[in-house]
């Protein structure tokens, strides 16, 4: 019989569209970490206040409670020493300090898991999450449905009056389905 032995700490991510379920399965390993009677706490930036000021909250309105952060170092100050995993929504709005925060604590033995979007609504890399994707040791990338053709959905389409965004938009517009709905590579578009 093989003695498995691991070191405690590592990096989740888990990345991909918006509506592809991301806050939905981040509440499903916080609450399945509370069923193991584990101390877990939740972060996320604030301003993320769509839903709620103080919990993560998915679009199925399933809710846990979480701390605002306004800066990543904002982590450490609020972790109690008893803490087995953090979970973080909404981490591509955080700033670069995240990166360091979160090898930090993986590296003291924390189980980290985040939450984000992997592009933003150009389809291009978010703030801190290629470099959180190149660090993590396990991460899953989930996909919604493309509401023009229904296939695998990896983008998301940002919507002005219900047409589709100019690039020089402002980068970050809070919203949910009145702003933004899933789309594949193909029909996901940018007016120029």
């Amino acid at each position: 019989m093989m003695d498995y032995h691991f070191q405690k700490g590592w990096i989740e991510l888990i990345c991909g569209s918006m509506f592809a379920g991301k806050s939905e399965e981040l509440i499903r390993r916080i609450q399945r970490i509370k069923y193991a009677k584990k101390k877990i706490q939740a972060f996320k930036p604030v301003v993320d206040n769509r839903y709620a000021i103080d919990e993560i909250v998915s679009h199925d309105n399933n809710r846990v409670k979480s701390i605002c952060i306004t800066k990543a170092s904002d982590i450490i100050q609020f972790l109690d020493s008893d803490t087995y995993a953090i979970a973080i929504d909404e981490v591509q709005f955080l700033d670069m300090g995240i990166i360091e925060v979160a090898e930090e604590l993986a590296d003291k033995g924390i189980r980290v898991i985040l939450a984000g979007l992997d592009k933003d609504f150009r389809g291009e890399p978010f703030g801190p999450m290629p470099f959180l994707l190149a660090r993590a040791e396990h991460i899953l990338k989930l996909t919604a449905i493309c509401t023009v053709c229904g296939g695998p959905a990896t983008r998301s389409q940002r919507l002005v009056n219900g047409e589709e965004a100019k690039y020089d938009e402002p980068l970050i517009i809070l919203g949910a389905k009145e702003a933004y709905e899933p789309r594949c590579r193909h029909c996901h578009k940018i007016v120029k």
